[in-house]
């Protein structure tokens, strides 16, 4: 049964598979493998794919992210708090998807609220569609309304999911098209994975 799972050590055969499906297919950013230099407030965290291999490493990195959503959180200074979901299929991890809980000018710009990646073998089964409507109500109960998501104007998969989502054109800045989605208080709630 598809659902949105806080990040826990449950998946890391998935995830660590669908990493590699990442780099494989050339798309590095979103294979999960951190690399966040240290600054003036956060220590740091960089790992290699064999340092995810450990399940402790793992372990410690999936309640990292699940974190995140803490105001308090340790992260990167550009880092806003944001509540991070795995797309998942019982213990098969499908993809990510994170709400920033606030815009910087960046992110107003580029970014917006919503972020999500599904994992190459996962593609074209409508996941991405699915996933942000189901994280639509977290959006609502933090206070976001509407949604700001955008999307590379080459990613059709991404404007569709988008658009079927009530996401409304705004303009493209900074190579980005930028959508407004209403935050849908109806929509399904997101399934919980105890941590």
């Amino acid at each position: 049964m598809f659902e949105l799972a806080t990040p826990h050590p449950r998946f890391h055969r998935s995830f660590l598979a669908a990493t590699d499906e990442f780099l494989a297919a050339g798309e590095e950013p979103y294979a999960g493998i951190p690399n966040l230099p240290p600054d003036r407030q956060f220590d740091g965290l960089s790992l290699t794919r064999a340092e995810m291999d450990d399940p402790g490493t793992f372990a410690r990195y999936a309640t990292w992210l699940a974190g995140l959503r803490e105001p308090d959180s340790p992260r990167p200074a550009n880092y806003v708090p944001s509540t991070v979901r795995w797309m998942a299929d019982g213990d098969e991890y499908l993809g990510q998807i994170s709400v920033r809980h606030e815009l910087t000018e960046l992110l107003l710009t580029w970014g917006g609220h919503i972020g999500y990646s599904v994992r190459p073998s996962a593609r074209r089964r409508g996941i991405a569609t699915a996933a942000l409507r189901m994280i639509l109500p977290t959006c609502a109960e933090l206070g976001i309304d509407p949604v700001l998501v955008t999307c590379d104007p080459d990613n059709v998969g991404s404007r569709r999911a988008i658009e079927g989502n009530g996401g409304v054109y705004e303009d493209t800045r900074s190579g980005k098209r930028r959508y407004w989605v209403p935050a849908n208080v109806g929509a399904p709630t997101v399934a919980d994975t105890p941590a």
